[in-house]
């Protein structure tokens, strides 16, 4: 995968995730802040309840003051806001924060504010409240006291048994802190509920255990923040999808196009960067098959009006031997048919030859072969078939030291012999073929001394089945096919094939330049 598109997407999704662990952390800090607000004034409901309800709570319970600065401020003097105001007023609790801890504040009886100070709530509540129940235990008498118990237990909203069998017993060190103050309070884990353990005047034991504290990682919470993470990833995800399919969908209404005919259909290749690669792709495949289909309908055009005129030939030619008066004129005619079908034996490998270049290309083999000999090889052919010219291969510098290239040797000979036939055609009587081969590119240019090509049909000399209208015409031989063979050869080669005028000689120079190595991309 290319590293801009896979930046991008990296990119979209570490943003996404970063989204989602904002928002999550965001909302489990939010819902936790109320959910531990609420419960703060919950657990301590009772207790305050409790105090609200006593006529002297500073003088029934001294010890509150020393411990937990119990106050009982005038409404007037305490500034609160509006709502804890109203919510007083309601007899409910509530609770701020602050450096010193939590102040606790519940509207008494006697109309003044009850505020109370706890550094850490659970512990200082569940110690106040066990000071409470063990005041009131030692006030009544032995037998009253599970009456009590069961009565302080609803009150403070708590469980308070007596321990008595042996496995209640608590371990060394509570006991000794509960010989020392009276009390002890045990928690094994912050997440475990707490029990306070009190010891009454006449040395009985009583434990009290208190509700679970506060759970942050609570499951409804958990289960809320994954609910929300998963929708908002959802909602990305549909969002990039979306855009997938939105570049599909236009890649895919560009296929059904084409295949109903409008072969010009081209994909937008400036669409989202996922896809852009697979348009630029389809692009190149469309732009190939309007071509090829093109190229098969001037073929078939083109066929047909080749083959028309040695078809008639032949026909003629048989019709002519029933009227030959002697063998020689049958001979004759028989000569005349055989050269017909051999020139639709040469007409129908040309077009093979080119039809199989045209539509993909053939299966090349490139192995290291020697242009120079392949250059020889051509001029030498060329020379015992038309004795009368003059042909003739040139080196330029050191080329022949650099005359290894990677090339299929079949179709590179096939080019170079199309382009020296051709010239030997057109000659006046003289063919020169040049080669220039360098560390980077092999070139070899075909010159002779005939008329020329114009400038202006330089270009239309590749096409198929082309025809100039100066001497290069039917009567010279040839069928249109020779130099387009010679392009597309020198295509799959990543050369080029092009035509000019030769300096030297006056006639035609054609061109051939391909790279002398091709790598693992060549052909």
């Amino acid at each position: 995968m290319p590293l801009i598109p896979f930046l991008n997407m990296f990119g979209r999704l570490l943003l996404v995730a970063l989204i989602i662990l904002a928002l999550s952390a965001g909302l489990f800090s939010g819902v936790n802040s109320v959910r531990e607000r609420d419960w703060k004034e919950q657990f301590a409901t009772p207790l305050m309840d409790w105090l609200a309800v006593s006529p002297h709570p500073q003088v029934s319970y001294p010890w509150l003051d020393a411990l937990y600065g119990l106050r009982l401020v005038p409404v007037g003097e305490m500034t609160l806001d509006p709502v804890a105001e109203e919510r007083l007023s309601y007899g409910q609790v509530v609770t701020t924060t602050e450096s010193l801890g939590v102040h606790v504040l519940r509207l008494a009886n006697s109309g003044d504010i009850i505020d109370v100070t706890f550094r850490d709530l659970y512990r200082d509540v569940s110690e106040a409240t066990a000071l409470l129940v063990l005041t009131h235990l030692n006030d009544v008498l032995p037998q009253d006291r599970a009456i009590a118990m069961d009565s302080l237990s609803d009150e403070f909203n708590v469980a308070i048994q007596p321990v008595t069998g042996v496995a209640d017993i608590p371990d060394g060190p509570t006991l000794e802190r509960l010989v020392e103050r009276g009390l002890a309070f045990v928690q094994l884990e912050k997440s475990d509920p707490a029990q306070v353990y009190l010891r009454l005047n006449d040395g009985a034991v009583v434990r009290m255990a208190m509700p679970e504290p506060f759970h942050a990682m609570a499951w409804p919470v958990i289960l809320l923040v994954f609910c929300v993470a998963a929708a908002i990833a959802g909602f990305f995800l549909f969002l990039l999808l979306r855009d997938v399919d939105q570049n599909l969908r236009a890649v895919e209404s560009v296929a059904v196009r084409i295949a109903r005919g409008e072969l010009n259909a081209r994909v937008d290749s400036r669409r989202g960067l996922l896809v852009r690669r697979l348009g630029r792709t389809f692009n190149s495949m469309a732009e190939h098959i309007q071509r090829l289909v093109e190229v098969q309908r001037e073929m078939i055009h083109a066929v047909s009006h080749e083959l028309r005129t040695p078809v008639a030939r032949i026909r003629f030619g048989v019709q002519m031997i029933e009227d030959c008066p002697d063998e020689d004129s049958r001979q004759k005619q028989l000569a005349g048919i055989d050269g017909d079908i051999q020139e639709l034996d040469e007409l129908i490998d040309e077009i093979l030859t080119y039809a199989r270049l045209e539509q993909g290309g053939p299966i090349m083999h490139l192995q290291e072969a020697n242009v120079a000999d392949i250059a020889r090889q051509v001029v030498d052919e060329q020379q015992r078939l038309r004795p009368d010219m003059q042909f003739s291969a040139e080196f330029i510098g050191d080329s022949e030291s650099w005359a290894l290239s990677d090339v299929e040797p079949r179709y590179i000979h096939r080019a170079l012999q199309n382009l020296v036939g051709n010239a030997g055609r057109y000659a006046a009587g003289r063919v020169r073929v040049r080669c220039r081969f360098d560390e980077q590119n092999c070139r070899v240019d075909v010159e002779d001394d005939g008329p020329g090509i114009p400038e202006s049909d330089w270009e239309k000399v590749f096409t198929a089945f082309a025809r100039l209208d100066d001497s290069r015409t039917r009567t010279s031989g040839g069928y249109g096919l020779g130099l387009s063979i010679v392009r597309r050869i020198l295509y799959w080669h990543g050369g080029q094939a092009f035509v000019t005028r030769s300096a030297d000689l006056g006639g035609a120079a054609f061109s051939l330049v391909w790279p002398r190595r091709q790598g693992e991309n060549g052909a």
